[in-house]
């Protein structure tokens, strides 16, 4: 049987808003593999960036290093002004295939534009352009942008990296919900308790959290508003109240209640209004993810063993998805739809895999034995987990193909339960 799988287990309200949160240490990234082949590419400083308090290109060419996916050409410390055509051929002749070109425009307001060029060096022609204004402090805001910029049309993907995450420290009795940037910096505390605190989900619009305390002495569902700190009690019946997943309009939640009985899957109003019953099973139902096809992906053992399964959100009967194996649990299925992330136990060791929904293929893409909490990064590229590594609990990321790998830690504490939020327009 399952024990309620996650129970005791432990964006700013848009880019450019402010969180009203507390400081604390930033988590460190490591990274362990990088991609087969690389973009080789030339990101030069933007003129005038030295009337900056910190650097723009800084933050760019480490969001792109982070990836795995580029090669940065180093070619020294002077600018391409994005007014200026880049000699191409010279580009080329150091080995890049593409080059940025930038420029940050003094305003009257004592603002700045930062205007920028992408270039492909191989077909001699320009990828695109963009301005966007930014005061002094909004460096890291810009950069990281402007690194989505470069993702998106030298991948074709979005990128992921002007997004933010969320995650859960323990440090001696304390528990602390954190959110910072995709990168671990500007990490800031949206909730602190001596009880413990699980399962955050990001509000599709990046505003608000919904995440289970226990601060009352027992698992309640609440949701927080981020900008403001505002938080409001959503679930709290008679025995847990666990698990929350925002619907993709973020008007609803589905949860986990046993107010009837044992772990049983139910929907109700973001406000906490209109409870229903989603499922009928003899067994446990836990863990639910609202997917963007409109059905509502969750593990239940109502077959004998953990298992994924999926059910229309409008009801109906639940269809097995995970096949391989006797121990799939915490499904995740990308923003896209095409992938299911999850959990399985794998010759005892418990990692994270992947299955492509349409041909039903299922790749196992760690070879950690603890692994638990999978959250897809916004453009179904990364997948962010938790897992153990010296006997503290760490967070890290791995590409859908598994060539990819990044540790985040933060020193002398334990962080659990990711969860990527959306990507913000």
């Amino acid at each position: 049987m399952i024990k309620t799988l996650h129970a005791f287990r432990l964006f700013l309200a848009g880019l450019l808003a402010s969180l009203t949160l507390g400081a604390h240490a930033q988590l460190s990234i490591e990274i362990t593999g990088t991609g087969a082949a690389r973009f080789p590419v030339i990101i030069p400083i933007f003129e005038n960036e030295g009337r900056l308090p910190q650097s723009v290109t800084d933050v760019v060419r480490a969001d792109l290093e982070r990836s795995g996916l580029f090669t940065l050409i180093d070619t020294g410390p002077l600018p391409m002004p994005e007014s200026v055509m880049p000699d191409l051929a010279a580009v080329r002749g150091r080995g890049a295939d593409a080059v940025l070109t930038g420029s940050l425009i003094p305003l009257a307001d004592g603002r700045y534009e930062a205007r920028f060029r992408l270039f492909d060096a191989q077909k001699q022609q320009e990828l695109g352009a963009m301005a966007l204004p930014m005061s002094p402090a909004q460096n890291r805001l810009v950069g990281h942008r402007i690194a989505d910029f470069v993702y998106e049309k030298l991948t074709g993907l979005p990128g992921y990296f002007a997004t933010r995450i969320a995650y859960v420290i323990k440090s001696g009795p304390n528990f602390e919900l954190q959110v910072a940037d995709a990168d671990g910096m500007n990490a800031a505390t949206a909730l602190r308790s001596r009880e413990p605190i699980i399962s955050p989900a990001w509000s599709p619009d990046g505003q608000r959290l919904a995440y289970v305390s226990f601060e009352q002495k027992k698992p309640i569902v609440y949701v927080h508003t981020l900008a403001t700190g505002q938080r409001r009690v959503v679930a709290n019946f008679k025995g847990s109240n666990s698990a929350p997943a925002w619907s993709p309009d973020g008007s609803q939640l589905a949860v986990v209640l046993t107010k009837d009985g044992q772990s049983q899957l139910y929907a109700l109003g973001a406000d906490g209004s209109g409870v229903r019953r989603l499922a009928q099973s003899a067994g446990i139902d836990t863990e639910p993810f609202w997917g963007a096809d409109g059905n509502i992906y969750f593990t239940s053992d109502r077959g004998g063993s953990p298992q994924i399964y999926r059910i229309p959100a409008s009801g109906g009967g639940a269809q097995r998805v995970s096949f391989d194996g006797n121990y799939n649990v915490s499904p995740r299925v990308s923003f896209d739809g095409k992938l299911l992330a999850f959990i399985t136990r794998n010759a005892g060791r418990f990692q994270v895999a992947v299955q492509d929904l349409a041909t039903r293929q299922t790749t196992i893409l760690t070879d950690s034995a603890r692994d638990e909490s999978p959250s897809f990064a916004p453009n179904g590229r990364m997948i962010l987990y938790a897992t153990d590594s010296g006997g503290r609990g760490v967070l890290s990321a791995v590409s859908t193909d598994g060539r990819i790998r990044q540790r985040l830690t933060v020193q002398a504490a334990d962080v659990r339960e990711p969860a990527w939020g959306p990507q913000i327009r």
